[in-house]
């Protein structure tokens, strides 16, 4: 497999649907990016159960914790308020050369 990271359009704080997976349909805050793996981690989406060893010195207790694992970006397309359903990014320039982000289908600024 090839371990280049791919550019995209998403940015963290984008409101996302996942578009394939076991969370299909679901929705929520990109939260993180990471380039080198060409993942991102949502909140609320792709949750995992991790067994973690407890560790007196720092704190930490033992047992089964819920966490959010990270989700091919592939499988993630960007949410459209206006329209309620999943967009495509697309970009332009603004009155002052300053480059924008656009919701393909309307044409609307995305904030």
């Amino acid at each position: 497999m090839n371990n280049q990271a791919i550019p995209t359009k998403l940015r963290t704080g984008d409101e996302v649907i996942v578009i394939a997976g076991k969370d299909i349909g679901k929705k929520g805050t990109l939260r993180e990016i990471l380039k080198s793996k060409n993942k991102g981690i949502v909140t609320g989406i792709n949750i995992v159960k991790k067994h973690t060893r407890p560790n007196p010195e720092m704190g930490i207790t033992g047992g089964v914790v819920e966490q959010e694992a990270a989700i091919a970006l592939s499988n993630l397309a960007i949410w459209n308020p206006k329209n309620k359903s999943k967009d495509k990014i697309k970009y332009s320039t603004d009155k002052d050369g300053k480059k924008i982000r656009l919701y393909k289908s309307d044409g609307v600024e995305i904030k």
